[in-house]
């Protein structure tokens, strides 16, 4: 809970789910469920592999959870 007593739980399947839209979903035309399905198979690549995160100091996902 923040400090207004508003649960803090959700707001990271939200700011992902805002970033899908944003980015990929109201920038493409998909016409269909396959072409979606290939057009969010290459934007979740992206997102956890080249598009870095301000909240993880710059690295992406992927550098982050898979550190050596």
């Amino acid at each position: 809970m923040d400090s207004r007593g508003r649960p803090l739980d959700n707001v990271f399947c939200e700011q992902l789910w805002r970033s899908v839209k944003c980015e990929n979903i109201y920038l493409n035309q998909y016409d269909t469920v396959p072409q979606l399905r290939t057009g969010l198979t290459a934007y979740f690549d992206f997102y956890n592999h080249e598009r870095p995160h301000q909240s993880l100091n710059y690295p992406t996902p992927a550098e982050e959870h898979f550190v050596l």
